[in-house]
């Protein structure tokens, strides 16, 4: 990870001593033993979507220069939910 603005840094900050980050990391953690094991696949999938959309929102807005992981994220967040399309007809019908 490269150097991030003042404002980046400080929120990035604010999300560490607030103990946002050890969550996130532990929904992400559990989420990717559940999509390994294909148990809860989909809805693991759409949680971990806020997760992708929050990391894209805040590199465009705050760490510009850096946004080349986020997206790749946001794109394979993408696949795995297109893969589970079948699942969703349920909920959108």
């Amino acid at each position: 990870m490269g150097d991030m603005s003042a404002d980046a840094g400080a929120y990035f900050g604010a999300l560490v001593n607030s103990k946002t980050l050890t969550l996130v990391a532990l929904v992400e953690i559990v989420a990717g033993i559940v999509l390994i094991f294909n148990k809860f696949g989909a809805l693991l999938a759409l949680i971990l979507m806020s997760v992708s959309v929050n990391a894209v929102l805040f590199h465009t807005t705050l760490d510009p220069g850096n946004i080349a992981g986020a997206l790749v994220l946001l794109v394979l967040n993408i696949a795995v939910l297109y893969g589970y399309k079948d699942k969703y007809k349920a909920l959108l019908s």
